[in-house]
């Protein structure tokens, strides 16, 4: 009876062990996945701070005298690449957000300056921008997925029990610039 005792107190420590082990490496594994995805947005947000300065070179050919605008754009990429070396997600956004308003003001003046809208550099640039727009909305939808993933694994039992030991916690969504 003591023997029977002994082995199923042994087998319920090694299912005990299995479970945490288990649980550990698949909030881990969430967690490297959620980090991965902001990376993504990291990508695309760098590949279109990248377009910046050729865009605003082309605007400077034919409306040097829009130098308010341009320098808004610059500020505005700097305060995204400084951004996107942190770690907050809202910090990104806010980045994000000061950039599109700045590049919606460079766009605009497409349609004051008719030879620019011509121009096939700038044209070129637009459908980069908008090819770049497209794939950050994809890679924001990735995270955000990745995200609630982790978020409805550490915020359920028995999950929870392990996330702190895990070293994981709930992770902050990515909110799309207004």
């Amino acid at each position: 009876m003591v023997t029977v005792l002994l082995v199923v107190v042994l087998l319920s420590a090694v299912a005990v062990l299995i479970g945490f082990v288990s649980g550990y490496n698949k909030l881990r594994a969430a967690d490297v996945h959620v980090a991965e995805a902001l990376s993504g947005i990291d990508v695309e947000l760098t590949r279109r701070a990248s377009l910046i300065p050729s865009l605003v070179h082309t605007v400077q050919t034919f409306a040097a005298h829009e130098q308010a605008i341009l320098n808004q754009v610059t500020s505005a990429r700097a305060a995204l690449a400084a951004a996107t070396t942190g770690t907050s997600v809202a910090q990104r956004s806010a980045a994000e957000r000061q950039l599109d308003t700045a590049i919606a003001g460079v766009l605009s003046l497409g349609s004051s300056y008719p030879q620019l809208n011509s121009s096939n550099n700038f044209l070129h640039l637009q459908q980069n921008l908008a090819d770049t727009e497209d794939k950050l909305a994809f890679a924001r939808q990735y995270y955000n997925d990745a995200v609630a993933t982790l978020n409805r694994m550490v915020g359920s039992i028995p999950w929870m029990y392990v996330a702190s030991v895990a070293g994981v916690s709930e992770r902050e969504y990515y909110q799309t610039p207004r």
